[in-house]
Formats: C-alpha cells, structure tokens, sequence
C-alpha cells in the first residue's frame, strides 16, 4: 500500500464514526419484506453457473470508476475543519496521485493538525513527480519549520529564491529556518532583503521582533512589533506577539488590553495567568504562550 493510500485509510477510519446527532443509515439498500398477500411468481434461475460464472445473457455490471471532486467540491472543501480537509485531499490524490493541488493542501492540512512528518512526506511525493513545483517547495518548508527543523528548510527555499527573485515571502521564511539553524546573521539578511522587497510588511517585522526577543533585546523587540501593528494589514497574530513581549517585560494592564482586542475573556485570563508566571522569559513565539511554554 502507498503512503497516500495508507494515509488515506488511516483518516477514513478517524472520520468514520457518526456526528452526533446524526441519523444512522444502517442497514443500507434493505428491502422491505413482501405484503403476504402477494402471488409467488416463478423463480428465475440463479444468476451465476456452478462454477461462479456469470450467465451470458447477462453481463455483469462494470465496477465503478471514482471521480475527482468538482471544481465547487474542492473550493467548498477549504471551508472544512483540518481532519475533514485532510481526508478530503487524501481521497483526491487517491484518484489522481499525480494531482499536484491535492497533494500540497493534504500536506497544509497535515501540518495544520500538526502531523509535520506526514505533511513533509507529502511535499516530498508531489516533488518528485513535479521537481521544482513552487507550492510544494513552500509547504515542504513550512513543514521543516513547523518541526522548528529548519535546516532542512533551506534547501527548498533557495529553490523558490532561484525561481522568483522578488518573492519576499521566500525570503521571510528563509530568515525564519536560518535563526533556527543558528545562524542569526544570515537570518537578519533575508529579513532585510525582504523587507526592501516588501517595506514595512508586518509579517517581516514580527520574525525580527521575535528573534530580538530570544537573544535578548526587549526594547528592540518591542519597538519593532508596534511597528508591526500600526500597519493596516496588520493580523492578530501581529498583536498577539505585542501582548507577549509587553507580558514579559510586566507591562500587564497594556498586555491585557492588547490580549481582550482579540481573544474571549477565560482565554485572556489564561494567558494572563500564564504571563504572571514568566515574566523575564523570552519564548521564540507566540505558539508557545499559547501552548503553556
């Protein structure tokens, strides 16, 4: 069995019991039994000879072809949870293995759900059928950071580098699995040349902030996040690492304003709670605040 069909399988099973609620369909296609007044008719010979065979007058019915999913089926499937999501795309690429599309939001999915091996392996089987396939490149990093592997990140960066020169997304991630691997300076260059490529940009900024933060520099840290979260395209996300650094540095009553701008209130008091504990702490991200450390 292929990875994919095994893949396959496995979330079949975790998807295969009942919502509840919902009404069961067991057993299928029974027939209701016949009213006794009924007349017999005469009995029809059986359909198959003595050795198994299927009479020729009636040939069997060819077995079922499965189809891919429509255009409007895979647009509507982005609006399921992961697990569904996942088993969506593994089922597609059960169809078609050579299904590029399929293969790299099955390998989102996985790493969504935090299956980050799966989600690479998944990378890896579009690549080789597809070498060089940009979104493939990118979900194959994503991957390795999600893992915090980032070495192995940096290939499959520098591919997409190769391909689109000007990409700053490449460039931002690039910082990201260098700081992983260790090596600062060259992370601060791609988020430098990133941010040429794309000035100001919120997502850029918060990588610098954050890595400034883990080595140490607060106030650089802090500075930079409101940069980050003046900006108009500015997420949640950008916020939300504001709040950490203003948490760990014990400006609590800015880190809860910040915190109720975006999360409900016994989430507020858990990371609160979690802040009070830790403060002079440096994470790496805001993951880990939210994952308890």
């Amino acid at each position: 069995m292929s990875r994919t069909r095994a893949l396959a399988a496995t979330l079949a099973l975790a998807c295969a019991a009942p919502l509840a609620g919902e009404a069961q369909a067991w057993p299928f296609g029974r027939k209701a039994d016949k009213p006794a007044t009924e007349q017999p008719t005469a009995a029809k010979p059986d359909k198959t000879s003595r050795t198994g065979g299927v009479y020729a007058g009636e040939p069997a019915s060819p077995p079922s072809t499965p189809r891919k999913a429509s255009p409007e089926e895979r647009a509507a499937a982005a609006r399921l949870d992961p697990l569904a999501q996942a088993a969506f795309w593994a089922r597609e690429m059960q169809v078609d293995p050579a299904d590029a599309d399929a293969g790299v939001r099955l390998s989102a999915a996985l790493r969504s759900l935090g299956q980050h091996d799966g989600a690479a392996s998944t990378a890896e089987q579009v690549l080789a059928a597809r070498p060089g396939h940009a979104p493939a490149l990118y979900e194959l990093a994503r991957a390795k950071l999600a893992a915090n592997q980032g070495f192995y990140a940096i290939e499959p960066l520098r591919q997409i580098r190769a391909q689109a020169p000007t990409d700053w997304r490449a460039l931002n991630l690039l910082g990201v699995a260098m700081q992983q691997a260790q090596r600062m300076g060259e992370a601060r260059a791609a988020w430098a040349e990133a941010l040429r490529l794309s000035p100001e940009n919120p997502q850029v900024l918060t990588n610098m902030a954050l890595a400034d933060m883990a080595e140490g520099r607060a106030d650089q840290a802090e500075a930079t996040l409101r940069r980050a979260a003046a900006r108009p395209d500015a997420d949640v996300r950008v916020r939300q690492n504001l709040a950490l650094v203003l948490g760990l540095r014990g400006r609590m009553a800015e880190a809860e304003a910040m915190l109720r701008q975006d999360l409900p209130p016994e989430v507020v008091a858990q990371n609160l709670a979690w802040l009070r504990t830790r403060s002079g702490a440096a994470p790496r991200t805001w993951g880990t605040l939210q994952g308890g450390g």
